[in-house]
Order: structure tokens, then C-alpha cells, then sequence
């Protein structure tokens, strides 16, 4: 099983930056995926951003060239940096991990509310 406590949401203005943790543990060393949802209200959960074992990312396109996704050299711990946040962007904030022998884990979200 993977645990996974995010950290780092909070009240932004328009054009701010925030930065998102994710803390993971349990079967961290079988992980091959990581990334960040987002859910707003009304909405479905969407993907923000990936990064897998290997370091390939992948980022919905309304957050390319302002968010970027990293892990630390341990692998366990996931990093969301948000630049030039938008309204938009109000959402509570889930980390997400695949581990090919503990499945699939989700903590338990971070809101981040961006506001003028």
C-alpha cells in the first residue's frame, strides 16, 4: 500500500505561484507513476500533471508552460510548482501514485483557491 499526504495549498492572488507536496510512503520503492488531479466544484477530476519513474512528465494543456512537476532523488516525495496561477486554477489538489505492486494511491487533497 502507498500513503500519500499532500501539503503547500493555500490562497493565492492572480499571477501568484504556490508550491504543492506530496509526501509518499509504504511501497515507495515499486512506484512507476506520480502525479497530481485536480478537482473544482461541479467538475470531474482531472489530470494536472505526471511524472513517471523515469522522469518523462506530462501536463494538461491549461497548465503547460506555468506548472512543472518533480520528484525528489529519493522518489519519495512529489513537487507541483504553479506559476502564474489563474481563477481557473481554484481547485482542491490530489496526489496520485501507481505502484506495480501495491496498485493505486490517492491522498487525501489540498485546496488551493486563487483569489483577487
Amino acid at each position: 500500500q502507498v500513503q500519500l499526504v499532500e501539503s503547500g495549498g493555500g490562497l493565492v492572488q492572480p499571477g501568484g505561484s504556490l508550491r504543492l507536496s506530496c509526501a509518499a510512503s509504504g511501497s515507495i520503492f515499486s512506484i512507476n507513476l506520480m502525479g497530481w488531479y485536480r478537482q473544482a466544484p461541479g467538475k470531474q477530476r482531472e489530470l494536472v500533471a505526471a511524472i513517471t519513474s523515469l522522469g518523462s512528465t506530462n501536463y494538461a494543456d491549461s497548465v503547460k508552460g506555468r506548472f512543472t512537476v518533480s520528484r525528489d532523488s529519493a522518489k519519495s516525495t512529489l513537487y507541483l510548482q504553479m506559476n502564474s496561477l489563474k481563477f481557473e486554477d481554484t481547485a482542491v489538489y490530489f496526489c496520485y501514485a501507481h505502484s506495480i505492486v501495491a496498485g493505486d494511491g490517492w491522498g487525501q487533497g489540498t485546496q488551493v483557491t486563487v483569489s483577487s
